[in-house]
């Protein structure tokens, strides 16, 4: 029988986070089926949650393929009208689901909804990945309100609003089960970061809206997998960012802001190289040959229409840095 919600845990040798936050979970979810996608963990996650946790449903996929092909390959499983993908470094709150179902069935438009992302380790202030929901400039780089670059708010109740955003953060993303998949779910080459931002805007060149509610709350650890200090992360974001606007940008804006953003990066690398050392600027050279790479599977991949008015800002980072 399909279930109204599914909240899909992905896990990757996350025994630790399961143990800390899936309480929340399970005590916070009434009425939700809760499931924890394992990613061919390593250590004892599976036989953990089967010791302690019997009624949270175990999917376990045949490989790690990262956050974008892991929830591809285990959301294949589970069928449900909405999905909450939620990570396991997620502490959840009372009441945290309603509010974001009421958003959903009181308007058919939306395809996806983002909650509150609160730091757990301040919690007085918004959380990296997500904050008050995703925004873009018109160079591509993707910021989110309460968030601009590495620079929080402290959260004054001046996001607890509901309304309309650019992205949604994977972190912990309700989607409409039949929107993900009439998109093909997740880029599964992008294996992890800016997955989820690629995915809202293939919704929105398809006609769809994406939501933020401050009516939810949830606190996020961030960091869990790979912190920002990460030359792979560095590697990952710039690859992936490349290849969403190559793939997602109006033709007419296209050939020239992939060049201007290719100038910038090198830019971004020197100052990476100088600041946090060689591996980060080795990798915004190793992000450049993978856009390259994957620049034919990508450009198949484009959508017969793609918004012109894309971006919520202007020159965000020369605004943040000059």
């Amino acid at each position: 029988m399909k279930s109204k919600l599914a909240v899909a845990i992905l896990n990757w040798n996350g025994k630790n986070w399961l143990e800390k936050f899936l309480p929340s979970v399970v005590r916070f979810s009434d009425g939700a089926d809760i499931y924890v996608i394992d990613n061919a963990s390593t250590d004892d996650s599976v036989k953990f949650l089967q010791l302690n946790f019997p009624s949270v449903k175990i999917v376990i996929n045949s490989k790690n393929s990262g956050f974008a092909g892991g929830y591809n390959e285990g959301l294949r499983q589970i069928d449900a009208e909405y999905y909450c993908l939620l990570n396991s470094d997620v502490e959840v709150t009372e009441n945290w689901i309603e509010p974001v179902l009421n958003l959903f069935e009181n308007n058919p438009d939306i395809a996806a909804i983002q909650p509150k992302i609160l730091s757990y380790n301040d919690k007085n202030k918004f959380e990296f990945a997500g904050a008050a929901g995703g925004l873009i400039d018109n160079l591509g780089y993707p910021y989110c309100r309460g968030r601009v670059f590495d620079e929080v708010e402290e959260d004054k109740g001046q996001y607890n609003d509901e309304t309309e955003i650019f992205w949604a953060s994977g972190c912990a993303l309700f989607i409409r089960s039949k929107d993900f998949w009439n998109q093909n779910g997740f880029d599964e080459r992008f294996f992890a970061h800016q997955e989820e931002i690629d995915l809202c805007w293939r919704l929105i060149n398809s006609g769809r809206k994406i939501f933020y509610t401050g009516k939810s709350k949830v606190y996020h650890v961030g960091g869990g997998t790979l912190n920002k200090q990460s030359a792979q992360k560095t590697y990952l974001n710039i690859r992936n960012n490349l290849s969403m606007m190559l793939k997602n940008l109006p033709f007419p804006k296209l050939i020239g802001l992939i060049f201007f953003r290719l100038c910038l990066d090198g830019v971004a690398g020197i100052y990476f190289g100088l600041k946090q050392g060689f591996p980060h600027l080795w990798a915004v050279v190793r992000a450049h040959f993978g856009f390259y790479a994957q620049a034919s599977g990508t450009w198949k991949r484009r959508q017969k229409h793609q918004k012109s008015n894309f971006y919520q800002s202007k020159w965000l980072i020369f605004k943040h840095f000059l």
